[in-house]
């Protein structure tokens, strides 16, 4: 055949940039094929066919010559090829089937020629497709530049023998040419240097493919192990560089276990029903084919599939916020928002009944009024998104996502506020003032009661006498109570587990469950609200307080709003600053509006 140049479009074991490794007889059955000859593998148009190219398969890889057509297209590829722009080629080939990362079987679709120097070194490229058999499609390069010969130039006995490059080429030809008619018992003889000779009717090839999966893991091992044993005595040819690195190239200790060694596990492992049992009779603890065999692909991190996130949209990371719903559901509400209660002490002694005596005057009964109004306020929560941002994200829905969290953290500001306040001082222009949402806390006396449990320095360190003090304040202190029904305690998780810690004198817990120490108490439940640890006040004796609970029926605590004060969410777009801007918002009032409804339990540092 006449043909404008040759080279070669596989060379075996060289390991490629992403760890694997072409192996021997990978495309053996491309020998003799014809396949396009195109550019840069493109496939998008005709013109892109550059002719034909006949693939040869060697020990040493695939070969390839290859035949200009004559299209334009052909011309200036010929003409760049000889001229030394072009030197390069690659292959597209699909059906690979490999074993972990050895490429042991493929189809060769095309031959292409392309750029000199785009891809330094053998390469595969990344898989860019996956059959329904399971099989991998992948364009693989070399480094080999391509060698050009004259159109006249024959591979048949027509060829002028005497040209170096043509015996050189005769001396390398097809497999079957130089394994044919070999007398099976001399075939190891006879067979060129890195061919697979002939035994019997099988190649070694054929043997290879018959072997299970971890006897050719252990064939590659022994390869391996000579090609450093080579190395290391400077035995190995200059051209074989980029063959120095072999299955076992991954990072780690190598297997150092001499080839007699792996012989004697082969011959056993039947014996004791597997080679890894086999190498531990042996006393080869230190051979990990697991960790050894699995990791030749470098990066292999690449193939795996991209993170997903568990659930439809992100999870809030929160304070605890059941609390919430119970405050929010107990309270009680009003369709008005200024809200005024008054009151008539008749505690005092000028309101008692008083007794009459004969001709002496009789007394007008005397009280006080007590009055107290509470004005709203507005309460809100503003966020902002850029529009693009918006449109980009697709995973879920951002708005709504948005909305939800806006209504949560208004929900969980209005509730501490109605317990303790917000926190911030009254110079803050964020501060929720305590004469429109009053906090039960900080409240007046004649609504809430304060009960403060002093604790001795010496004592803070001891569960049972801080916490135990403060059980018998709270009991005594129920007889201030007159709020509605049977109230709630409202703690922090801090004091919950100090008092059910307590325990007697032979370390028997007193208090078994929560709902034993609220029995205790004179509560119907207790709550955990984080929003009240850390909470202290500095009272009109200088000392510092710091808040413990909080006990009350929130069915005395009233919250109003005026028609249009509800909870309402606006929405609007920024022209100029291409934002979508949202506002969630509640005009309302809140205060205790019976006496003496709510308790609250502080401690204080006595020296």
């Amino acid at each position: 055949m006449n043909y404008d140049f040759s080279g070669w479009a596989t060379r075996n074991d060289l390991k490629c940039s992403d760890g694997r490794i072409i192996r021997s007889g990978a495309f053996k059955d491309c020998d003799g094929k014809q396949v396009p000859l195109v550019w840069q593998h493109q496939h998008n148009g005709v013109e892109n066919v550059l002719g034909h190219a006949i693939l040869e398969n060697r020990p040493e890889g695939v070969y390839t010559y290859a035949v200009f057509n004559n299209t334009e297209s052909g011309k200036m590829a010929k003409e760049a090829v000889q001229n030394g722009d072009i030197k390069q080629l690659s292959i597209y080939a699909n059906k690979l089937k490999q074993n972990g990362s050895n490429v042991m079987h493929g189809v060769i679709r095309e031959v292409s020629l392309v750029l000199a120097g785009a891809n330094p070194g053998a390469m595969i490229d990344t898989v860019i497709a996956h059959s329904d058999d399971g099989s991998e499609e992948a364009v693989i390069y070399t480094d080999t530049d391509i060698e050009l010969y004259h159109a006249a130039t024959k591979k048949d006995e027509d060829t002028d023998e005497t040209d170096p490059e043509v015996v050189e080429d005769n001396q390398n030809g097809s497999v079957d040419e130089r394994t044919q008619n070999m007398d099976p018992q001399n075939a190891q003889a006879q067979a060129p240097q890195g061919q697979a000779p002939v035994q019997g009717d099988k190649t070694i090839q054929d043997v290879i493919d018959e072997m299970t999966d971890e006897q050719k893991d252990v064939l590659y091992y022994l390869v391996g192990m000579a090609a450093q044993q080579g190395e290391a005595t400077g035995e190995e040819d200059v051209e074989d560089e980029d063959m120095k690195h072999n299955l076992f190239d991954a990072e780690g200790d190598y297997l150092a276990h001499s080839a007699e060694d792996m012989e004697e596990v082969l011959r056993d492992a039947k014996r004791y029903g597997s080679l890894k049992e086999s190498a531990l009779q042996h006393g080869m603890e230190d051979i990990t084919l697991g960790d050894a065999l699995q990791h030749s692909i470098t990066d292999i991190g690449f193939l795996f599939p991209d993170a997903k996130t568990i659930g439809a949209e992100p999870e809030f990371i929160s304070r605890k916020m059941d609390w919430v719903e119970d405050v929010m559901n107990g309270v009680s509400r009003t369709p008005f928002s200024r809200v005024k209660s008054v009151f008539a002490n008749i505690t005092e002694d000028e309101a008692r009944a008083k007794g009459y005596i004969t001709g002496k005057e009789k007394k007008e009964e005397v009280f006080k009024l007590l009055k107290r109004t509470t004005d709203p306020q507005t309460i809100y929560k503003k966020q902002k998104m850029d529009r693009d941002n918006m449109v980009d994200i697709t995973s879920f829905d951002v708005v709504a996502w948005l909305k939800k969290e806006m209504r949560m953290m208004l929900d969980e500001e209005l509730a501490g506020a109605i317990l303790c306040g917000d926190g911030r001082t009254s110079t803050d222009d964020d501060h929720i003032s305590h004469d429109h949402i009053r906090p039960i806390w900080q409240d007046q006396n004649l609504y809430t009661t304060n009960v403060a449990v002093a604790v001795k320095s010496a004592e803070k360190d001891d569960e049972n006498k801080v916490y135990g003090k403060m059980i018998k304040a709270i009991i005594k202190a129920r007889k201030n109570y007159r709020g509605s029904g049977n109230p709630v305690f409202y703690t922090t998780e801090d004091v919950l587990t100090g008092m059910l810690l307590i325990t007697d004198s032979t370390g028997r817990d007193i208090y078994e469950s929560p709902e034993k120490l609220a029995q205790k108490l004179r509560v119907s439940k207790i709550v955990t609200v984080p929003v009240l640890e850390n909470k202290t006040r500095v009272g009109s004796d200088s000392k510092r307080y710091q808040l413990q609970g909080i006990i009350v029926n929130l069915k005395d605590y009233n919250v109003g709003a005026d028609n249009g004060g509800a909870v309402t969410l606006f929405d609007d777009f920024d022209i100029d600053y291409n934002a979508q801007k949202y506002l969630i918002e509640t005009r309302c009032s809140g205060a205790l509006v019976k006496p003496y409804s709510a308790i609250s339990v502080e401690m204080t540092l006595e020296a």
